[in-house]
């Protein structure tokens, strides 16, 4: 596990440097980390330094009107259909195919992150995410398939303006 420091963003993949381009902009501390391909959950978690349930999935949503939102969802959690469709307030969502995300984000599945999409969207995070201790770092997609980052999860929820609650259930 290799930490990069901002100062060299210009070796990162274009995806990554977009996403610490705009925490930065947003005033979010980020660790971007070199990760190879993960076997599991506790592989990918323990790549960049994390327990498994602090790994948090970036999900893009359609709505049923063609508009897309953000769902942040923790390690070892899935998406609670009826009650991501509460918080949004919706009847119909539906996770779209994998070249509607790269659209809607900029990102390929897989490296999704709330930073640096290319089209402003809507955050979602799940309520555990918020329960966590203040001083709590969580790990996101990068834009890049090579990297993770470490964000501080209260510092990413308020820089993103994410919607808090409960849109998840145990896997």
């Amino acid at each position: 596990m290799t930490e990069t420091a901002v100062p060299a963003v210009t070796d990162l993949p274009e995806g990554t440097q977009r996403v610490v381009a705009d925490a930065e902009a947003r005033g979010i501390p980020i660790r971007v980390r070199e990760r190879g391909p993960a076997t599991s959950l506790a592989d990918a978690a323990a790549q960049i330094g994390i327990e498994p349930g602090a790994l948090v999935k970036t999900l893009v949503i359609r709505r049923h009107d063609g508009s897309f939102l953000l769902a942040l969802v923790p390690g070892g959690r899935k998406i609670s259909w009826p009650l991501l469709r509460q918080a949004v307030g919706v009847n119909r969502l539906a996770l779209p195919h994998a070249d509607l995300a790269l659209e809607a984000t900029g990102f390929e599945r897989g490296t999704i992150t709330p930073l640096g999409t290319t089209t402003a969207l809507p955050v979602f995070a799940d309520a555990s995410i918020a329960d966590l201790p203040a001083d709590s770092w969580i790990g996101l997609g990068s834009g890049s398939h090579r990297h993770g980052i470490l964000v501080p999860a209260a510092a990413l929820l308020s820089g993103v303006n994410a919607t808090v609650a409960p849109i998840t259930e145990a896997e």
